[in-house]
Protein backbone atom coordinates (compact mmCIF):
# COMPACT_ATOMS: atom_id res chain seq x y z
CA UNK A 1 0.00 0.00 0.00
CA UNK A 2 0.96 3.59 -0.59
CA UNK A 3 2.79 5.25 2.14
CA UNK A 4 -0.07 7.01 3.98
CA UNK A 5 1.30 10.38 4.48
CA UNK A 6 1.68 10.42 0.77
CA UNK A 7 -1.66 9.24 -0.54
CA UNK A 8 -3.94 8.34 2.37
CA UNK A 9 -7.16 6.46 1.84
CA UNK A 10 -10.13 7.73 3.35
CA UNK A 11 -13.64 7.19 3.25
CA UNK A 12 -16.38 10.59 3.14
CA UNK A 13 -19.63 10.69 4.57
CA UNK A 14 -22.28 13.77 3.80
CA UNK A 15 -25.29 13.92 5.23
CA UNK A 16 -26.10 17.75 6.05
CA UNK A 17 -29.58 17.98 3.86
CA UNK A 18 -31.32 15.71 1.93
CA UNK A 19 -28.17 13.67 0.05
CA UNK A 20 -26.41 10.74 1.82
CA UNK A 21 -23.17 11.15 -0.41
CA UNK A 22 -19.98 8.48 0.74
CA UNK A 23 -16.64 9.20 -1.52
CA UNK A 24 -13.70 7.23 -1.13
CA UNK A 25 -10.24 8.67 -2.14
CA UNK A 26 -6.81 8.07 -2.06
CA UNK A 27 -4.62 11.15 -2.22
CA UNK A 28 -6.35 13.33 -4.85
CA UNK A 29 -7.74 10.41 -6.99
CA UNK A 30 -11.16 9.98 -6.67
CA UNK A 31 -11.97 6.19 -6.34
CA UNK A 32 -15.61 6.24 -5.87
CA UNK A 33 -19.13 8.40 -5.16
CA UNK A 34 -21.81 7.21 -3.89
CA UNK A 35 -24.72 9.01 -3.55
CA UNK A 36 -28.71 8.27 -2.47
CA UNK A 37 -30.99 11.07 -2.79
CA UNK A 38 -33.95 11.63 -1.11
CA UNK A 39 -35.01 14.37 -3.06
CA UNK A 40 -38.44 13.11 -4.73
CA UNK A 41 -39.51 12.46 -1.14
CA UNK A 42 -39.18 15.95 -0.53
CA UNK A 43 -40.63 17.32 -3.92
CA UNK A 44 -44.31 16.99 -2.91
CA UNK A 45 -43.54 19.44 0.10
CA UNK A 46 -41.63 21.91 -1.82
CA UNK A 47 -38.44 21.58 -0.21
CA UNK A 48 -36.45 19.86 2.49
CA UNK A 49 -38.36 18.29 5.38
CA UNK A 50 -35.49 18.01 8.14
CA UNK A 51 -37.04 14.91 9.90
CA UNK A 52 -37.87 12.91 6.40
CA UNK A 53 -34.12 13.54 5.20
CA UNK A 54 -32.97 12.40 9.01
CA UNK A 55 -34.95 9.12 8.29
CA UNK A 56 -34.01 8.68 4.36
CA UNK A 57 -29.76 8.74 5.56
CA UNK A 58 -30.45 6.30 7.95
CA UNK A 59 -32.02 3.60 5.98
CA UNK A 60 -29.28 4.75 2.86
CA UNK A 61 -26.20 4.46 5.14
CA UNK A 62 -25.11 1.19 5.37
CA UNK A 63 -26.12 0.17 1.93
CA UNK A 64 -24.29 3.04 0.39
CA UNK A 65 -21.37 2.91 2.04
CA UNK A 66 -21.03 -0.54 0.91
CA UNK A 67 -21.48 0.80 -2.64
CA UNK A 68 -18.68 2.79 -2.19
CA UNK A 69 -16.13 0.17 -1.22
CA UNK A 70 -17.05 -2.12 -4.14
CA UNK A 71 -17.16 0.72 -6.26
CA UNK A 72 -13.80 1.68 -5.06
CA UNK A 73 -12.50 -1.86 -4.87
CA UNK A 74 -10.88 -1.34 -1.48
CA UNK A 75 -11.33 -3.56 2.14
CA UNK A 76 -12.24 -0.98 5.20
CA UNK A 77 -9.91 -2.48 7.15
CA UNK A 78 -7.50 -0.33 4.80
CA UNK A 79 -8.50 2.69 5.13
CA UNK A 80 -6.22 5.39 6.71
CA UNK A 81 -9.20 7.26 8.05
CA UNK A 82 -12.91 8.07 8.07
CA UNK A 83 -14.42 11.99 7.38
CA UNK A 84 -17.82 13.39 8.44
CA UNK A 85 -19.82 16.47 7.91
CA UNK A 86 -19.81 17.51 11.43
CA UNK A 87 -21.31 21.13 9.85
CA UNK A 88 -23.11 23.98 9.23
CA UNK A 89 -26.47 21.77 8.30
CA UNK A 90 -29.58 20.18 9.36
CA UNK A 91 -28.73 18.92 13.13
CA UNK A 92 -30.67 15.89 12.94
CA UNK A 93 -29.98 14.81 9.46
CA UNK A 94 -25.88 15.52 10.31
CA UNK A 95 -26.27 13.27 13.61
CA UNK A 96 -26.96 10.60 11.40
CA UNK A 97 -23.69 11.17 9.27
CA UNK A 98 -21.52 11.90 12.65
CA UNK A 99 -23.09 8.94 14.49
CA UNK A 100 -22.55 6.01 11.32
CA UNK A 101 -18.93 7.97 11.16
CA UNK A 102 -18.14 7.53 14.88
CA UNK A 103 -19.30 3.33 14.63
CA UNK A 104 -17.16 2.90 11.59
CA UNK A 105 -14.32 4.59 12.89
CA UNK A 106 -14.83 2.91 16.02
CA UNK A 107 -15.33 -0.66 15.18
CA UNK A 108 -12.13 -0.21 12.27
CA UNK A 109 -9.91 1.29 14.92
CA UNK A 110 -9.50 4.50 12.62
CA UNK A 111 -9.16 7.95 13.45
CA UNK A 112 -12.22 10.20 12.68
CA UNK A 113 -12.09 13.80 11.33
CA UNK A 114 -15.43 15.68 11.50
CA UNK A 115 -14.95 18.40 8.88
CA UNK A 116 -16.63 21.64 7.44
CA UNK A 117 -19.15 21.31 5.11
CA UNK A 118 -18.20 24.75 3.02
CA UNK A 119 -14.39 24.08 3.44
CA UNK A 120 -15.18 20.26 1.84
CA UNK A 121 -17.03 21.96 -1.30
CA UNK A 122 -13.51 23.51 -2.01
CA UNK A 123 -11.21 20.78 -1.36
CA UNK A 124 -13.66 18.72 -4.01
CA UNK A 125 -11.76 21.04 -6.30
CA UNK A 126 -8.42 18.98 -6.03
CA UNK A 127 -9.87 15.61 -6.91
CA UNK A 128 -10.36 17.20 -10.70
CA UNK A 129 -7.45 20.13 -10.91
CA UNK A 130 -4.98 18.68 -8.75
CA UNK A 131 -3.76 20.31 -5.19
CA UNK A 132 -5.82 24.04 -4.65
CA UNK A 133 -3.41 26.61 -5.25
CA UNK A 134 -2.41 28.82 -1.63
CA UNK A 135 -4.23 30.77 -1.19
CA UNK A 136 -7.84 30.28 -3.02
CA UNK A 137 -10.48 32.49 -3.93
CA UNK A 138 -13.18 30.35 -3.55
CA UNK A 139 -17.14 31.33 -4.23
CA UNK A 140 -19.59 28.79 -2.65
CA UNK A 141 -23.25 28.52 -3.62
CA UNK A 142 -25.67 26.53 -2.97
CA UNK A 143 -29.43 25.81 -1.30
CA UNK A 144 -28.25 27.27 1.77
CA UNK A 145 -25.86 29.62 1.29
CA UNK A 146 -23.98 32.08 -1.18
CA UNK A 147 -19.92 32.75 0.09
CA UNK A 148 -17.13 34.34 -1.12
CA UNK A 149 -14.20 32.30 1.40
CA UNK A 150 -10.27 33.15 1.16
CA UNK A 151 -8.40 29.98 2.35
CA UNK A 152 -4.45 30.38 3.10
CA UNK A 153 -4.98 26.81 4.20
CA UNK A 154 -8.07 24.19 3.46
CA UNK A 155 -7.19 22.44 6.51
CA UNK A 156 -6.38 25.16 9.17
CA UNK A 157 -7.38 28.72 7.71
CA UNK A 158 -10.45 29.74 6.21
CA UNK A 159 -11.58 32.93 6.10
CA UNK A 160 -15.02 34.88 5.15
CA UNK A 161 -14.81 37.52 2.77
CA UNK A 162 -18.87 38.10 2.01
CA UNK A 163 -21.97 36.10 2.41
CA UNK A 164 -25.86 36.15 2.05
CA UNK A 165 -27.58 38.38 4.57
CA UNK A 166 -31.07 36.87 3.49
CA UNK A 167 -31.61 34.66 0.76
CA UNK A 168 -29.32 32.37 -0.57
CA UNK A 169 -28.56 32.19 -4.32
CA UNK A 170 -30.41 28.07 -4.26
CA UNK A 171 -33.26 29.36 -2.64
CA UNK A 172 -34.12 32.35 -4.76
CA UNK A 173 -34.17 30.00 -7.26
CA UNK A 174 -36.68 27.80 -5.88
CA UNK A 175 -38.84 30.06 -4.60
CA UNK A 176 -39.01 31.62 -7.84
CA UNK A 177 -39.54 27.72 -9.42
CA UNK A 178 -42.30 27.74 -7.27
CA UNK A 179 -44.11 30.76 -8.20
CA UNK A 180 -43.48 29.83 -11.70
CA UNK A 181 -45.13 26.45 -11.26
CA UNK A 182 -42.31 24.59 -12.30
CA UNK A 183 -41.54 22.26 -9.36
CA UNK A 184 -38.45 21.59 -7.29
CA UNK A 185 -35.61 21.43 -7.13
CA UNK A 186 -35.36 25.11 -9.22
CA UNK A 187 -31.51 25.22 -10.30
CA UNK A 188 -32.19 22.73 -12.95
CA UNK A 189 -35.40 23.55 -14.01
CA UNK A 190 -34.84 27.36 -14.72
CA UNK A 191 -31.64 27.10 -15.56
CA UNK A 192 -33.15 24.50 -18.64
CA UNK A 193 -35.91 27.55 -19.16
CA UNK A 194 -33.47 30.45 -18.95
CA UNK A 195 -31.29 29.21 -22.36
CA UNK A 196 -34.50 29.72 -24.57
CA UNK A 197 -35.21 32.90 -23.05
CA UNK A 198 -33.51 36.53 -22.94
CA UNK A 199 -31.42 37.53 -20.41
CA UNK A 200 -32.57 41.53 -20.90
CA UNK A 201 -36.00 41.38 -21.24
CA UNK A 202 -36.71 42.35 -17.99
CA UNK A 203 -35.06 44.60 -15.58
CA UNK A 204 -34.62 43.32 -12.39
CA UNK A 205 -33.12 44.56 -9.20
CA UNK A 206 -29.48 43.52 -8.25
CA UNK A 207 -28.98 43.81 -4.62
CA UNK A 208 -26.21 44.71 -2.68
CA UNK A 209 -24.64 46.73 -5.54
CA UNK A 210 -24.79 50.38 -4.72
CA UNK A 211 -21.51 52.48 -3.74
CA UNK A 212 -22.36 51.93 0.11
CA UNK A 213 -23.05 48.53 0.15
CA UNK A 214 -20.89 45.79 1.86
CA UNK A 215 -18.34 44.72 -1.35
CA UNK A 216 -18.98 41.23 -0.85
CA UNK A 217 -22.21 40.51 0.80
CA UNK A 218 -25.26 39.12 -1.01
CA UNK A 219 -28.77 39.15 -0.90
CA UNK A 220 -31.28 38.27 -2.94
CA UNK A 221 -34.61 38.40 -1.09
CA UNK A 222 -35.50 41.74 -2.90
CA UNK A 223 -34.68 40.36 -6.27
CA UNK A 224 -36.77 37.53 -5.05
CA UNK A 225 -39.77 40.02 -4.16
CA UNK A 226 -39.57 42.02 -7.71
CA UNK A 227 -40.00 38.55 -9.56
CA UNK A 228 -42.74 37.59 -7.76
CA UNK A 229 -44.75 40.70 -8.10
CA UNK A 230 -43.87 41.06 -11.36
CA UNK A 231 -45.49 37.61 -12.30
CA UNK A 232 -48.43 38.34 -9.98
CA UNK A 233 -49.08 41.73 -12.23
CA UNK A 234 -48.99 39.92 -15.18
CA UNK A 235 -51.60 36.82 -13.93
CA UNK A 236 -54.02 39.68 -12.13
CA UNK A 237 -53.85 41.47 -15.85
CA UNK A 238 -54.88 37.85 -17.09
CA UNK A 239 -51.57 38.33 -19.89
CA UNK A 240 -49.64 34.64 -20.24
CA UNK A 241 -46.06 35.57 -18.05
CA UNK A 242 -43.22 34.64 -20.40
CA UNK A 243 -41.50 31.97 -18.42
CA UNK A 244 -38.97 31.31 -20.67
CA UNK A 245 -38.01 35.26 -20.53
CA UNK A 246 -38.85 35.58 -16.45
CA UNK A 247 -36.23 32.48 -16.22
CA UNK A 248 -33.91 34.10 -18.37
CA UNK A 249 -33.79 37.22 -16.63
CA UNK A 250 -34.08 36.60 -12.63
CA UNK A 251 -31.00 33.89 -13.50
CA UNK A 252 -29.01 36.82 -15.02
CA UNK A 253 -29.71 39.20 -12.17
CA UNK A 254 -28.18 36.35 -9.55
CA UNK A 255 -25.20 35.15 -11.77
CA UNK A 256 -24.44 38.72 -12.69
CA UNK A 257 -24.00 39.71 -9.14
CA UNK A 258 -22.30 36.38 -8.11
CA UNK A 259 -19.46 36.60 -10.65
CA UNK A 260 -18.89 40.65 -10.60
CA UNK A 261 -18.63 40.46 -6.18
CA UNK A 262 -16.24 37.42 -6.95
CA UNK A 263 -13.90 38.90 -9.38
CA UNK A 264 -13.88 42.06 -7.61
CA UNK A 265 -12.82 40.28 -4.44
CA UNK A 266 -9.70 38.83 -6.52
CA UNK A 267 -8.74 41.62 -7.53
CA UNK A 268 -8.87 43.32 -4.07
CA UNK A 269 -7.21 40.69 -2.61
CA UNK A 270 -4.66 40.23 -5.32
CA UNK A 271 -5.44 36.56 -6.04
CA UNK A 272 -4.82 35.05 -9.39
CA UNK A 273 -7.66 32.37 -9.72
CA UNK A 274 -10.94 31.74 -8.51
CA UNK A 275 -12.74 28.63 -7.78
CA UNK A 276 -16.42 28.11 -7.80
CA UNK A 277 -18.24 25.16 -5.97
CA UNK A 278 -21.39 24.64 -4.04
CA UNK A 279 -25.11 23.14 -5.97
CA UNK A 280 -25.99 26.65 -7.68
CA UNK A 281 -22.20 26.18 -9.70
CA UNK A 282 -23.52 23.51 -11.96
CA UNK A 283 -25.53 26.44 -13.11
CA UNK A 284 -24.53 26.69 -17.21
CA UNK A 285 -25.05 30.17 -17.47
CA UNK A 286 -23.42 30.84 -13.87
CA UNK A 287 -20.69 28.88 -15.39
CA UNK A 288 -20.43 31.04 -18.41
CA UNK A 289 -20.12 34.39 -17.15
CA UNK A 290 -17.69 33.26 -14.65
CA UNK A 291 -15.47 32.03 -17.19
CA UNK A 292 -15.90 35.28 -19.49
CA UNK A 293 -15.22 37.74 -16.74
CA UNK A 294 -12.12 35.87 -15.20
CA UNK A 295 -10.86 35.60 -18.78
CA UNK A 296 -10.97 39.40 -19.09
CA UNK A 297 -9.26 40.44 -15.71
CA UNK A 298 -6.96 37.75 -15.66
CA UNK A 299 -8.34 35.33 -13.45
CA UNK A 300 -7.57 31.20 -13.85
CA UNK A 301 -11.00 29.60 -13.21
CA UNK A 302 -11.49 26.28 -11.55
CA UNK A 303 -15.28 24.61 -11.50
CA UNK A 304 -15.53 21.15 -10.75
CA UNK A 305 -17.68 19.20 -12.92
CA UNK A 306 -21.59 19.18 -11.86
CA UNK A 307 -21.79 16.29 -9.75
CA UNK A 308 -19.13 16.78 -7.75
CA UNK A 309 -20.83 20.49 -7.21
CA UNK A 310 -23.58 19.55 -5.87
CA UNK A 311 -23.64 17.69 -2.14
CA UNK A 312 -21.48 14.72 -1.96
CA UNK A 313 -19.29 12.39 0.11
CA UNK A 314 -16.00 12.44 -2.67
CA UNK A 315 -15.58 16.58 -1.18
CA UNK A 316 -16.01 15.06 2.60
CA UNK A 317 -13.28 12.37 1.79
CA UNK A 318 -11.26 14.56 -0.23
CA UNK A 319 -10.74 17.23 2.95
CA UNK A 320 -10.10 14.01 4.75
CA UNK A 321 -7.33 12.94 2.68
CA UNK A 322 -5.94 16.68 3.15
CA UNK A 323 -6.18 16.63 6.74
CA UNK A 324 -4.69 13.16 7.15
CA UNK A 325 -1.46 14.13 4.79
CA UNK A 326 -1.07 17.26 6.70
CA UNK A 327 -1.18 15.25 10.07
CA UNK A 328 -4.07 17.64 11.08
CA UNK A 329 -5.16 16.04 14.63
CA UNK A 330 -8.18 13.67 14.51
CA UNK A 331 -11.35 14.69 16.40
CA UNK A 332 -12.38 13.30 19.62
CA UNK A 333 -15.11 10.51 20.08
CA UNK A 334 -17.48 12.77 21.71
CA UNK A 335 -17.66 15.11 18.42
CA UNK A 336 -20.76 15.87 17.61
CA UNK A 337 -23.09 17.59 15.11
CA UNK A 338 -22.96 21.26 14.79
CA UNK A 339 -26.04 22.83 12.83
CA UNK A 340 -23.97 26.16 12.56
CA UNK A 341 -20.34 25.22 12.59
CA UNK A 342 -18.34 28.06 11.53
CA UNK A 343 -16.34 27.96 8.47
CA UNK A 344 -13.79 29.27 10.12
CA UNK A 345 -13.23 25.83 11.57
CA UNK A 346 -12.48 23.82 8.38
CA UNK A 347 -12.04 20.52 10.56
CA UNK A 348 -13.42 19.81 14.46
CA UNK A 349 -9.97 18.97 16.06
CA UNK A 350 -9.64 16.57 19.51
CA UNK A 351 -6.71 16.57 21.54
CA UNK A 352 -4.63 13.90 21.39
CA UNK A 353 -5.85 11.92 18.28
CA UNK A 354 -9.48 11.26 19.01
CA UNK A 355 -9.58 9.44 22.42
CA UNK A 356 -10.16 12.21 24.81
CA UNK A 357 -13.18 13.54 25.86
CA UNK A 358 -12.21 17.51 26.27
CA UNK A 359 -15.63 19.88 25.68
CA UNK A 360 -13.30 22.64 24.35
CA UNK A 361 -14.12 22.11 20.31
CA UNK A 362 -17.53 20.15 20.79
CA UNK A 363 -20.95 21.79 20.16
CA UNK A 364 -23.57 19.84 21.80
CA UNK A 365 -26.47 19.47 20.18
CA UNK A 366 -29.81 20.42 22.22
CA UNK A 367 -32.92 19.16 21.89
CA UNK A 368 -34.66 22.96 20.62
CA UNK A 369 -32.31 23.23 17.93
CA UNK A 370 -32.74 19.50 16.60
CA UNK A 371 -36.48 19.89 15.94
CA UNK A 372 -35.96 23.80 14.84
Amino acid sequence: MADSRDEPLVLGIETSCDETGVGIVRGTTLLADAVASSVDEHARFGGVVPEVASRAHLEAMVPTIDRALKEAGVSAKDLDGIAVTAGPGLAGALLVGVSAAKAYAYALDKPLYGVNHLASHICVDQLEHGPLPEPTMALLVSGGHSSLLLSADITSDVRPLGSTIDDAAGEAFDKIARVLNLGFPGGPVIDRYAREGDPEAIAFPRGLTGPRDPAYDFSFSGLKTSVARWIEAKRAAGEDVPVRDVSASFQEAVVDVLTRKAVRACKDEGVDHLMIGGGVAANSRLRALAEERCEKAGIRLRVPRPKLCTDNGAMVAALGAEMVARNRSASSWDLSADSSLPVTEPHVPGHGHGHTHDHDHVHEVSKENLYS
